[in-house]
């Protein structure tokens, strides 16, 4: 029952994908995340970013790389994502 559960917590975990574009922190990223949005009256398409900070353990990411980040524990006041790929 209980792998059921977590194995099911797992699934349910946020996950987004975007591209660094600071990496100037130690253990630390910052990955912007675009999103295309419509207006509801006018029905024009556009682009909204929103960056997030990740824990990046490693260290090995350069800024341009395409990541994946998934929701956790807050790490600190602003980081709220890990770097999972």
């Amino acid at each position: 029952m209980s792998d059921q559960v977590t194995n099911t917590l797992k699934v349910n975990t946020r996950t987004l994908r975007g591209k660094v574009v600071s990496n100037s922190m130690e253990k630390t990223v910052v990955v912007a995340v675009s999103r295309t949005k419509s207006d509801p009256l006018y029905k024009k398409r556009y682009t909204v970013t929103k960056r997030y900070m990740a824990h990046n353990e490693g260290e090995i990411l350069n800024v341009g790389d395409e990541v994946t980040i998934q929701a956790s524990r807050p790490i600190s006041r602003h980081k709220k994502w890990v770097v999972i790929k």
